[in-house]
């Protein structure tokens, strides 16, 4: 069967599936009323630097100020480079400005030598990028260090640095698309290349950087102008988003059951991924999309808070303000000959993805981010969250 993105848009919530042999593998949800916010640039104000905590609170406009951490105000080149390297989970942290994927227990590793006195005053007007959507009683999480997501690269306008998509694994390609960069690149700036431009044209690349380069003048313009505080720029919703990191050659179609959405996909596929622009098609089946492609009641499934496994024990799932606890039960497994029956048939059954995804069983392509939690039946997070 093929690998299929469907795109199920209403006025009330936006659903998208990624299917591949007929299992449901990735699964995004966003209701206009409650539309991400991270990839959103704003012009704020600093109104408390916190020299104690090495931090800043900024005021840019929302409900409750943003939280600013002194490294993502200041980095060096080489720590930069470090925090790349571990933001693979969305091709080298494309527009989340490289802390998203962070753990708490980062912020106390701060850069030897830096103090957000010397850095921030109060009253200073700031130009950050949310990395981190507020939740609960927490403001935004910050950052200074601004990226720009295209379809084959991620710009970062900050920092002087080529870097190559670790899923890029040929060695003659990554030489080859390190020197395309280097001869398209404005002296001083910096870009990753995607893992989706493995196969890109020298044109493809020259006109996302011209794109890029684009947007990056219209921000600055813009921002010279903008009151304090106020949004700068707004990232892509989740449809156009998901498109751009999602859709390659590997998806054989895209199928949106909604005429509106369907006609912006298309639009946007033509300008920024030509060759695909025939796989997109719109769906007029009576049944619903997800209904006709036998996902729905996965979906249903997966988001429900307690989640039974076929080995027998099932886990729930909670997320609070610091972290996302997962439950380990017994439920009605009976144990086995090996000691660590229940975790191993866990591991190969389930796995959580942050930010709001999910993945499911039986077996997946691509490796799996899991946040691991708590366990009640005395199994070590480690040995099934990987």
């Amino acid at each position: 069967m093929p690998t299929e993105l469907l795109i199920n848009a209403t006025p009330y919530e936006i659903r998208i599936a990624l299917v591949e042999h007929g299992n449901l593998v990735e699964f995004y949800l966003e209701q206009p009323r409650e539309k991400g916010l991270v990839g959103n640039i704003y012009r704020g104000k600093v109104v408390r630097v916190l020299s104690g905590m090495q931090a800043a609170f900024v005021d840019i406009g929302l409900e409750r100020t943003g939280f600013l951490y002194v490294d993502d105000v200041h980095i060096s080149t080489a720590d930069f480079e470090k925090r790349l390297a571990k933001c693979d989970r969305h091709d080298e942290c494309a527009g989340a400005g490289c802390c998203g994927s962070e753990t708490p227990d980062s912020l106390c590793r701060r850069t030897p030598g830096l103090n957000i006195g010397d850095l921030l005053t109060e009253g200073q007007d700031i130009l950050v990028q949310i990395c981190k959507e507020p939740l609960g009683t927490k403001g935004a999480r910050l950052t200074c260090n601004i990226t720009l997501p295209c379809r084959n690269l991620v710009f970062m306008p900050m920092t002087d640095h080529i870097g190559i998509s670790r899923k890029i694994e040929d060695e003659i390609v990554r030489k080859q698309l390190r020197q395309d960069i280097e001869t398209l690149r404005p002296a001083g700036t910096g870009f990753i290349v995607r893992t989706v431009a493995e196969n890109a044209t020298n044109e493809d690349l020259e006109a996302d950087m011209e794109f890029l380069l684009h947007t990056w003048g219209e921000i600055q313009d813009i921002a010279v102008k903008a009151a304090i505080p106020s949004l700068v720029y707004e990232d892509l919703d989740i449809t156009l988003r998901v498109v751009r990191d999602i859709f390659s050659p590997e998806v054989e179609r895209v199928v949106v059951d909604d005429l509106k959405t369907f006609n912006r996909v298309k639009q946007f596929v033509e300008t920024f991924a030509p060759r695909l622009h025939g796989r997109v098609h719109l769906s007029e089946s009576p049944i619903p999309l997800f209904d006709s492609h036998g996902v729905e009641m996965d979906i249903n499934r997966a988001l429900d808070k307690k989640i039974w496994l076929r080995c027998g024990g099932y886990i729930i799932i909670e997320t609070t303000e610091a972290l996302t606890v997962i439950d380990v039960n017994t439920g009605r497994y009976v144990g086995c000959a090996m000691s660590a029956g229940l975790s191993l048939s866990i591991s190969s059954t389930w796995k959580r993805r942050p930010t709001g995804t999910r993945s499911f069983p039986p077996s997946r392509k691509r490796p799996k981010k899991t946040r691991a939690g708590s366990t009640s039946s005395g199994f070590p997070s480690s040995a099934w969250c990987r």
